[in-house]
């Protein structure tokens, strides 16, 4: 389990907290690579990782807003240094020309992971309203896998296509 959080001691605070730094680690890592591939065509690569980071922004935010409801300004407990990849995809994986089914096998194993990590902390975790918040979390993660399988069902042939780099691009050296 990519943290280093012991779940057994973990509040409702402390859980929320997780999983809004969860939720930032991800927006981040598809930003970065939206960035990494730039702009592009509808469709495309780079627009599956703005779509996924918007995605990430919109229920990280919505997790802020149930924490903040909760328990106001009080500080967290829990820092990003705490964790690492729980459901960023991971830092190799974009390359330059990446075929839009690619990108979507790489938001689809980040969701899967993310998934994983929820199921396997409900082991460790004692406190019944974390567990439920932990199980709810796991839930809507599988929500998004197979809401990223539907979507890759209906890709067409096209989705496959690399976009190559134009060499005319770079100057001659």
């Amino acid at each position: 389990m990519p943290t280093r959080l012991d779940f057994s001691r973990f509040d409702l605070r402390d859980a929320l907290d997780l999983a809004v730094l969860i939720e930032a680690e991800a927006y981040d890592r598809y930003q970065l690579f939206a960035a990494q591939l730039g702009p592009g065509r509808p469709g495309d690569a780079a627009s599956v990782f703005a779509s996924m980071a918007q995605n990430e922004a919109k229920h990280g935010k919505e997790l802020a807003v149930r924490r903040k409801e909760l328990f106001g300004d009080t500080p967290r407990q829990v820092s990003r240094d705490d964790l690492f990849d729980v459901e960023a995809p991971e830092t190799g994986a974009v390359r330059a020309g990446m075929s839009t089914r690619k990108a979507f096998e790489v938001a689809l194993a980040a969701e899967q992971k993310a998934r994983d990590f929820y199921d396997e902390a409900l082991a460790h975790v004692v406190h019944p309203t974390v567990r439920a918040l932990f199980a709810e979390l796991r839930d809507e993660e599988t929500e998004h896998v197979n809401l990223l399988r539907s979507t890759m069902a209906g890709l067409g042939p096209e989705a496959d296509e690399e976009w190559e780099e134009d060499k005319d691009d770079y100057p001659a050296l």
